[in-house]
């Protein structure tokens, strides 16, 4: 429990549903920074919840839903985004009437949808830690997740301000930089920089796999940087990804669209040998990249330290976005 008048504790219990990279890795990060606060967890699983136990994720894991959100002030739904609705529904009759809900999914207003309408008159307050990486499953969890990555908070218009700046607080001693930003504001903007990046990784992968005149060898033997990162991309968890591209449609087929404009561009700046379109392009583009570094959202190094992952600490390097399983 929260020792009194412990400031840096916005919360005493914290319930954590869904103990994948994301879950698991809240569980750690809170023992870490918040030592006072209590940490329950459970996932549908049995073989998740075996391996929650033995590496500590959280202090205790249930074996049912009820068990693990019945004393908590905060539940963190940690599921795919199309099962949000149906969790919430879940435990519905076990919740404290004061209980705070949030979540983690890069869908924010189809996800606030459906737990809202799955607990009609509770305070839910949707975010999303802009932080993962390729890596999913109970065992990919580690405490530094989220130092020095963005966590986006979207309260609903009206939302209680003291819950809002309760879970802004715990997202700041777990070493995250809190934004507040609308929900379909959000959609858009992760729909360019992790959405439809992360459909094109799979989609490019997909298509040197298919290629009749190359074969699989000669794609995984002279495989090249970039496409070294894009099978990195495209090794995120499929159940998430498929639920993030159906959860956040219209804004991922927006960007599409402008995406296909500009590749058509491209496309004849190739065919006409229009060099300067082309240079002007790539010289804008490379600016970018070294704001994104100068951000401190990147590495500078060659293999984007992912040497830090390798020896289980925490490298710069992620998958764009939130991998929840």
């Amino acid at each position: 429990m929260t020792a009194p008048g412990d400031a840096a504790a916005p919360f005493d219990t914290i319930a954590i549903v869904g103990l994948g990279l994301i879950g698991g890795s809240i569980g750690l990060a809170i023992q870490r920074s918040l030592p006072t606060v209590t940490v329950r967890g459970y996932d549908a699983d049995p073989a998740v919840r075996d391996t929650a136990r033995r590496r500590g994720l959280t202090h205790g894991v249930a074996d049912s839903m009820a068990e693990a959100v019945a004393s908590a002030d905060l539940v963190i739904l940690c599921v795919p985004v199309r099962a949000m609705g149906a969790a919430a529904a879940d435990m519905a009759g076990a919740l404290r009437s004061h209980c705070i809900i949030s979540d983690v999914g890069s869908c924010k207003a189809s996800v606030a949808e459906a737990i809202g309408a799955a607990l009609p008159g509770h305070t839910i307050i949707p975010a999303h830690p802009v932080a993962g990486t390729e890596h999913s499953g109970p065992d990919a969890g580690f405490a530094a997740l989220f130092d020095n990555r963005w966590c986006i908070l979207t309260p609903p218009e009206g939302a209680d301000a003291g819950a809002v700046a309760r879970l802004s607080a715990l997202w700041s001693a777990m070493g995250a930089t809190v934004e507040l930003m609308d929900a379909e504001h959000h959609d858009l903007v992760l729909a360019v920089t992790s959405h439809v990046p992360h459909l094109i990784a799979y989609t490019i992968v997909g298509t040197a796999s298919d290629l009749e005149e190359v074969t699989r060898g000669e794609v995984i033997k002279y495989s090249a940087g970039g496409f070294r990162d894009f099978t990195r991309i495209a090794a995120s968890d499929p159940t998430m990804w498929r639920d993030v591209f159906l959860s956040n449609k219209q804004a991922v087929l927006e960007i599409l669209q402008r995406l296909s404009e500009d590749l058509s561009a491209m496309q004849r700046a190739i065919r006409w040998g229009d060099g300067d379109a082309l240079f002007e392009r790539f010289s804008q583009t490379r600016a970018i990249r070294r704001s994104i570094i100068e951000e401190g959202q990147d590495d500078a190094r060659p293999d984007f330290g992912r040497g830090d992952h390798a020896s289980g600490r925490r490298g710069k390097d992620d998958a764009g976005d939130t991998p929840t399983r």
